[in-house]
């Protein structure tokens, strides 16, 4: 079920025609691609906000929490952690980009939702050339490690790999952060 939070800051139409429509923001844990997207989405006025993170434990609650209150005012935030494409078709306007943080996490749902995530990845690469705004998508390149030691770690890494690759080449700009630093792939 689509959660909806609303800042105290009324919406202003976005201003930034030059925007790509669709963005993808690649990066390790902490590398710095969540506030890079951010500021790219603010940029034009207000923005939203589409989390895909549930809140299981103390920890994640607190990552939650953090980003949120770094996002501060001008922010719709809307919650959907696995109905990804149907939340992207209803919010999406052109008005306001949507930042969807995170893939990574997104595809941790599906992965114990037992959803088909290779099928659920197709669609939300086709829905895209229609999407009704611009759309910034923020995941992990998990990638990039040692080969994870178990059979669930390996299926998501390799699940997560290919749903980035999707969006890649659905995207108009790509883009890798590390250390706060973005290094344009595509776009």
């Amino acid at each position: 079920m689509l959660t909806v939070m609303t800042s105290s800051v009324a919406a202003r139409a976005e201003t930034d025609g030059e925007r790509p429509r669709i963005t993808l923001v690649l990066g390790g844990a902490r590398s710095g691609k969540s506030v890079y997207a951010e500021s790219l989405a603010i940029a034009g006025g207000a923005a939203r906000y589409l989390a895909t993170a549930q809140a299981f434990d103390a920890e994640m609650s607190d990552r939650i929490a953090l980003h949120r209150s770094r996002r501060g005012e001008g922010w719709t935030t809307f919650e959907e952690p696995l109905d990804l494409v149907g939340a992207l078709q209803q919010i999406a306007t052109p008005h306001a980009p949507t930042l969807i943080d995170c893939l990574t996490l997104w595809t941790s749902n599906l992965l114990f939702a037992e959803r088909d995530i290779e099928a659920e990845g197709d669609a939300l690469a086709a829905c895209l050339p229609d999407l009704a705004g611009p759309a910034i998508f923020v995941s992990n390149e998990v990638g990039l490690g040692i080969v994870p030691d178990n059979a669930l770690a390996r299926r998501f890494r390799d699940a997560a790999g290919r749903l980035n690759q999707k969006i890649a080449a659905a995207s108009d700009r790509v883009v890798f952060v590390a250390a706060g630093l973005p290094l344009v792939l595509k776009g």
